[in-house]
């Protein structure tokens, strides 16, 4: 095992064990609102105020995308890959850590860990940059994918366009694809170990993380060998916030079992009529079919599949993943948009 992949399995196994996670910014970045660098903003919650922090790039009138990273709990660290890309296309977007996550406020509040909450969030972030239906792009993947669903079925008014990343409309079929599809390729005398881990609760144990990570996250989560894995990424995971993370998501790396476990917007995405792209991945978690699903349900939609991709197709196919979101992008802000497969 390489330094690099034992330090990053050492501190991903750390952060299942810690009760909680302090923030990396420090006490004058909280507090002080630089565009360009970092910004907290208030947000309101039932449990009182608190604050999230952003980052602006770019500078676009028309075209401002504000990015929702998975988890729960997760953070903006896995779309610095973004930074390669939107700039030089004179593309504004905004980094921003969620509620609970690492450079944000992290409460020891459980009652504030659902969907209704966090979709007020993303409302109050909007207001707060100044995003509106003239320019403003929701991207989620992931975790951000529901909640990106979520805030357009009931905000859709204030969005100009919607990215749906590696996310499928409904839990219950993810664990369904998961079960059926991802587990059924797995080793099953490896997949036989990882199941006694999880029935004895295990998760800590460096045996079942380096299982998981072995035969599951290099071929679903990011296509590449452990030693190559991004900077970037082996921090995000060790930044991983499981006080948000397991309550929401379950602390099952092989499916969906904590409060999200019943969610399911199939019914409902068709009511989704804003400019819509939706992102799959041939290797993905999700289910790339059920996504190209989606795109057709969504009355103004366009899928995009990513043939190198897996859950983080924005590194591992990145050239396909760049491509095609800034053509969406560019036809949405040009009019030239509706979806390539129009119907």
């Amino acid at each position: 095992m390489s330094s690099l992949r034992a330090g990053f399995l050492s501190a991903l196994i750390c952060s299942f064990a810690s009760a909680s996670i302090q923030p990396a910014v420090s006490a004058a970045e909280k507090d002080t609102p630089v565009v360009g660098e970092g910004r907290m903003l208030p947000v309101q919650t039932p449990a009182g105020e608190f604050r999230v922090w952003t980052r602006k790039v770019g500078e676009n009138d028309r075209i401002k995308v504000l990015l929702l990273h998975g988890g729960p709990g997760a953070t903006h660290e896995f779309f610095e890959v973004f930074g390669r890309h939107l700039p030089r296309e004179n593309i504004e977007f905004y980094y921003y850590d969620q509620l609970g996550s690492y450079f944000s406020d992290q409460p020891d509040e459980p009652s504030l860990w659902n969907t209704a909450r966090f979709v007020e969030e993303v409302e109050q972030v909007r207001k707060a940059l100044g995003l509106n239906a003239g320019n403003f792009y929701l991207f989620g993947q992931s975790w951000g994918g529901i909640l990106a669903m979520e805030y357009a079925l009931k905000y859709q008014q204030n969005l100009k366009g919607l990215v749906i990343s590696n996310m499928m409309a409904s839990i219950p079929a993810y664990n369904n694809y998961a079960n059926n599809v991802l587990m059924a390729d797995m080793d099953p005398a490896v997949l036989s170990e990882l199941k006694a881990f999880e029935a004895a609760e295990d998760y800590a144990n460096p045996r079942y993380t380096d299982l998981l990570f072995r035969h599951h996250y290099i071929y679903h989560v990011l296509r590449m060998p452990l030693e190559a894995w991004p900077e970037e990424i082996n921090r995000a995971f060790s930044h991983l916030n499981t006080n948000v993370y397991i309550p929401m998501q379950g602390p099952s790396e092989l499916g969906a079992s904590g409060l999200l476990a019943d969610w399911d917007r199939t019914a409902d995405i068709k009511r989704i009529t804003v400019p819509t792209l939706v992102i799959g991945a041939t290797y993905d978690t999700m289910d790339p079919a059920h996504m190209q699903w989606m795109a057709e349900e969504i009355p103004n939609a366009r899928f995009l599949l990513c043939p190198n991709g897996s859950h983080l197709a924005q590194w591992d196919d990145e050239e396909n993943y760049f491509n095609g979101l800034i053509r969406f992008l560019r036809d949405v802000d040009t009019g030239e948009f509706p979806p390539e497969s129009a119907r």
